[in-house]
């Protein structure tokens, strides 16, 4: 194993319980973050991995299973033979329908033998949230654990407070973690470390400074064979409603009085909870909805969204938001925040873009006034940088002035490797340490504001404007910043 910052006896004992553990988000994500973090010396090694499915499968025929759907997801670099095989000794498997809480005194018996705190990581459909919460607390498997719980959680704001209710009955909320992966980014710690940690940006990140802030969250896979899933969510309640509030409530909250769990998360909630409500004529006037189309993926010919296997015929289901957002604070009145998020789009690509307000008066010519010019750039992916843009006086006679970039590439500057976001959320949620996950309240908050938007989508409507594979959207999109005398990055040149 690689060194690590602390001896592995530092860190707390641990039954980490992965429900879903056959699922796709297991392999993708889950299992090689808890890999990274036995490979980094960051586990106990008393910590057991206990993966619950319905997949008739023993230990070691699921451990061949895992051989053969995570590895592929472990960079090459990053795989060691003899760490894998070790790492392979801490995980156990139980077949289990956790639809069924007779079946749950397997799982206890299994438990019974490890020491530590148990840990329930739900990566199943949110149907199954609370039958397993209850199964669990049934079992008497609840006492002193901790359950995380992924995202969507429900559908809307009824049914994500009937889960809460229902898991707040069971858990306290100091033991439910709910998590939001973005959360985790580096390149999102690093905006708190910005913001808060260096006197120079403070005094301008206010309205006076600040012209309008860009979210976008793009990426170039379609549905990828999740349609069934994916028909009866869309983009606004899978990334809208949680990723982009998130980042919302970051970018513009409040200095906490310290970084501590509650400080930082109350912070958020008062930004949430200041959004400016879309009602009525307001939301056509400033949310846009596509649906992609065929297209091409870097050369590659792609169907459109009704082609796609588990999407119904005529679906209206969006697979791109754009939006216009306002923070009704001192800080931030008659700021612009545009969020944007699609699939099949000409990029994978997560970035915030504050535009500071060009200077009030030039003597060095118009290049001085144009939008833009002064811009703070924090890209979350694909690769994590932050990036300022400002203007110099181009070489030569003359007052030409170009822009130019300071440039922070956190893989160039930092020598040692970087975090995965699901890796630092799992230790988390094993050392106890709340910040970064999302409070009740936030969500609660967060779904108010996006259920407006629904019920009207829900209601009258009209479908979704199409937008070719491979491109940023449709041209309502950009309709929507020109109106605002702006448009996206990519737009300028």
């Amino acid at each position: 194993m690689t060194k690590s910052s602390t001896r592995q006896s530092d860190h707390p004992p641990f039954a980490f319980v992965l429900f879903g553990g056959t699922g796709d988000l297991a392999m993708r994500k889950i299992l090689p973050a808890l890999y990274a973090a036995h490979r980094d010396g960051l586990l106990a090694p008393e910590g057991r991995i206990v993966a619950v499915a319905n997949t008739a499968l023993d230990t070691s025929g699921y451990l061949r299973w895992v051989g053969e759907h995570v590895k592929p997801h472990i960079s090459g670099a990053a795989f060691d033979d003899s760490v894998w095989r070790s790492f392979l000794e801490r995980m156990a498997y139980v077949v289990l329908d956790a639809s069924q809480p007779e079946a749950f005194s397997v799982l206890r018996d299994a438990l019974d033998t490890g020491r530590g705190r148990r840990i329930y990581y739900l990566a199943t459909g949110p149907a199954l949230f609370v039958p397993i919460c209850r199964a669990l607390a049934s079992a008497g498997l609840t006492e002193g654990s901790r359950i995380v719980l992924e995202k969507p959680l429900g559908y809307d704001l009824e049914s994500s407070n009937a889960i809460n209710d229902a898991v707040g009955q069971i858990f306290n909320e100091d033991q439910i973690y709910r998590i939001d992966h973005y959360l985790g980014k580096e390149a999102v710690q690093n905006l708190l470390a910005l913001r808060f940690g260096n006197s120079l940006f403070e005094p301008l990140w206010r309205r006076e400074w600040v012209e309008s802030i860009q979210i976008t969250v793009a990426e170039e896979l379609g549905v990828e064979g999740r349609g069934n899933f994916y028909d009866q969510t869309g983009a606004l309640r899978d990334m809208v409603q949680n990723h982009l509030l998130q980042l919302l409530s970051i970018i513009a909250m409040e200095p906490p009085r310290s970084m501590d769990a509650d400080a930082v998360r109350d912070e958020k909630l008062r930004v949430l909870r200041a959004l400016k409500p879309l009602l009525g004529d307001e939301i056509r006037h400033n949310v846009v909805r596509g649906q992609y189309h065929v297209g091409a993926i870097k050369g590659a010919s792609v169907c459109a969204y009704h082609a796609e296997q588990g999407v119904g015929q005529g679906s209206t289901t969006e697979t791109f938001v754009a939006l216009k957002a306002e923070v009704e604070s001192w800080r931030w009145a008659g700021v612009p925040f545009f969020l944007r998020t699609g699939k099949r789009l000409a990029g994978r690509l997560a970035e915030i873009v504050v535009n500071f307000r060009p200077v009030p008066h030039s003597a060095l010519g118009p290049t001085a006034l144009r939008p833009g010019s002064n811009r703070l750039t924090i890209r979350l992916q694909p690769n994590e940088s932050i990036r300022l843009s400002a203007l110099a006086k181009q070489p030569g006679m003359g007052m030409t002035l170009q822009g130019v970039h300071l440039d922070l590439a956190f893989d160039q500057f930092f020598q040692q490797d970087r975090m995965e976001a699901y890796q630092r959320l799992l230790l988390d949620v094993i050392g106890g340490r709340l910040a970064l996950f999302v409070r009740r309240d936030e969500q609660e908050a967060a779904w108010r504001w996006v259920a407006p938007i629904i019920e009207d989508w829900d209601g009258h409507a009209s479908p979704p404007k199409p937008y070719a594979s491979g491109t940023w959207g449709p041209a309502a999109a950009s309709a929507l910043l020109a109106r605002h005398s702006t448009c996206w990055p990519e737009e300028e040149n």
